[in-house]
């Protein structure tokens, strides 16, 4: 007798398609809507753009780069030369990322697109002959110059993002560029060094480049993000950084994330799965050699699964932005990193060899798309730039970590039981933290009053970010009618909105306007430092939200278009 399971009746497993297929489609759909917002972007566009041609490049010219250590030193020379890299990045990031704070971070991506240009033409001058030193110093210089762009390029696009929906998506979409540029790169290096040779890749590179240059130029950035701060709050911190010194100014990122709980543990979070990522460079090797049986070269199979899972994971991510569980999302990517691992412990065959890598890579896009998002929300515009630099150096460090950490596993103790170690032990770093991100994903719910302040001309101006902050320093403000809200000579402390109900404002005694639901008062007195200009008086019961004068005088007067606005709105008020 054949056991057959349980029998499902033919209406209820076709409900179950049916339900299956429609969250499938929606899925989809929402993907392909979020993506489009994000080409409907123009300033979202071009980075995007830019990014993907220049990330090719990036490809092509590393394998080109690694191809012609080989020649030159073999392994040893590949090995030194990538090891040295990465300490280089992990040490100048931090300083390199100030670039993106100090000034126009199109300025910075510009610079430093055109700088790398002109290293990989000067490599493609000396290529034909001189010695290898001066070509592994220009390799490495232009690696060093990528992180001021992506520094830059993060902190910019929350000032071209229409909402957290849109960042997110545009993050997704980054996120998919580049593990499409993972494919076409190298294969796009291997087939030019086959039909031509090294140099034409470096070409191929600086034109990449130019591309990227050209895109980013064509950039309008919103007043509201670009240069440094978008309030005069992010000003003055940046400042303050400024007047203590340059080792303060540069370490302003790790400061700035060791003051915030929730920042800080994200950083540890993801840290904890560069762990892994850099444990993978060796582990993967022995996968193949050990449970594949193909040989050092199955590791190309490999991070072939591991680009599909990265290419899907990444679709997931941007389906996903609408659910608001960014953090939550981010720590099941950061668990995905570490438990597959235990699929080979388990069942060390080439099925779950596969499996176990496809889930990485599907979980690399929800661990960085998501901490992109969580970084650009909850960090001031002044310091995001090297809050990036900074997470970059510690990614950069912990990465090499595990690759040191893994062949000494390898060494006490066979595949298995090093994989089950490293899974289990990041996964127990990553799931005590689970109520921390719900409380975190509670922290970048929209909050109330955000679309009344979004509808106002003087808040126009500022970044989706700033307007946000603001609306969580947002009083409610109840007051019945017949109540004075504020009267005329008094101290000026408070900007209001009227979120329901109906006040008339008066001057002198005489009746100047009425104000209903979507209207606001109270900004004369702090923009032109004086006491009020009039007396507000409740007309019928009504809600107001409040917003207190440091906040509303940081935003509004720090940032040049919302000043212009402001002053027009004070200016026709008081010509009444």
């Amino acid at each position: 007798m054949t056991f057959t399971g349980p029998e499902v009746p033919a209406d209820e497993g076709a409900t179950r398609f049916n339900g299956i297929f429609t969250s499938t489609k929606s899925a989809l759909r929402e993907t392909r809507g979020s993506m489009a917002a994000v080409f409907r972007n123009p300033g979202l566009r071009r980075i995007e753009l830019a990014l993907t041609g220049s990330m090719i490049g990036d490809w092509a010219y590393a394998t080109a780069v690694t191809v012609w250590a080989y020649g030159v030193g073999g392994v040893t020379a590949v090995g030194v030369w990538t090891a040295v890299r990465l300490a280089l990045m992990a040490i100048t990031a931090p300083f390199a990322s100030t670039w993106a704070d100090r000034g126009s971070r199109k300025k910075v991506m510009i610079g430093s697109d055109l700088i790398r240009a002109v290293l990989v033409t000067a490599a493609v001058c000396l290529f034909l002959d001189t010695p290898a030193a001066p070509i592994f110093v220009l390799a490495t210089l232009t690696a060093l110059l990528g992180t001021p762009f992506r520094c830059a390029q993060r902190a910019l696009m929350p000032a071209l993002a229409n909402n957290p929906e849109e960042l997110t998506a545009s993050n997704g979409t980054s996120s998919t560029i580049e593990s499409l540029a993972f494919f076409v790169g190298p294969a796009l290096g291997a087939l030019l060094i086959g039909v031509a040779d090294i140099a034409v890749v470096f070409g191929l590179n600086a034109l990449t480049f130019a591309w990227s240059m050209a895109m980013v130029i064509g950039i309008r950035v919103p007043h509201k993000g670009d240069p440094v701060g978008g309030t005069q709050a992010d000003a003055e911190a940046d400042g303050e950084l400024a007047k203590e010194g340059f080792l303060a100014e540069i370490s302003g990122g790790f400061r700035s994330i060791f003051a915030d709980r929730d920042l800080l543990v994200v950083t540890r979070l993801v840290c904890a799965q560069t762990i892994v990522a850099g444990a993978s460079v060796v582990f993967m090797v022995v996968m193949a050699v050990e449970v594949l049986e193909t040989g050092a070269q199955g590791v190309g199979y490999l991070d072939s699964v591991v680009g599909i899972g990265a290419i899907v994971g990444g679709f997931l991510a941007i389906a996903r932005a609408t659910r608001k569980r960014l953090a939550q999302d981010m720590t099941v990517g950061v668990v995905l990193w570490a438990l597959p691992l235990l699929l080979v412990t388990i069942w060390p065959s080439p099925v779950m060899v596969f499996a176990a890598v496809a889930l990485l890579g599907l979980a690399n896009p929800l661990v960085d798309v998501n901490m992109d998002t969580i970084v650009q929300r909850v960090t001031p515009d002044a310091v995001m730039g090297r809050v990036f630099g900074s997470i970059e150096a510690c990614l950069i460090a912990t990465m090499a970590l595990g690759s040191v950490a893994m062949p000494l596993l390898l060494h006490w103790w066979d595949l298995r039981i090093a994989l089950a170690v490293v899974g289990l032990g990041v996964a127990a770093m990553a799931l005590p933290f689970l109520p921390r991100m719900r409380r975190l994903d509670a922290r970048l719910t929209t909050p109330f009053g955000l679309e009344l302040l979004q509808k106002i001309a003087m808040f126009a101006p500022l970044t989706p970010a700033t307007v946000e902050g603001l609306a969580r320093k947002l009083v409610r403000v109840p007051v019945s009618a017949g109540d004075v809200v504020l009267g005329e000579g008094e101290q000026s402390d408070r900007f209001f909105v009227i979120e329901s109900g109906l006040v008339e404002v008066t001057q002198s005694g005489v009746v100047l306007r009425r104000e209903g639901a979507g209207e606001f008062f109270g900004e004369i007195g702090l923009l032109r430092d004086v006491s009020r200009t009039a007396t507000v008086t409740a007309v019928e019961d009504t809600v107001l939200q409040a917003l207190g004068r440091a906040d509303f005088l940081a935003a509004v007067t720090g940032q040049r278009e919302s000043a212009l606005a402001a002053d027009d709105i004070v200016s026709r008020r008081l010509a009444v």
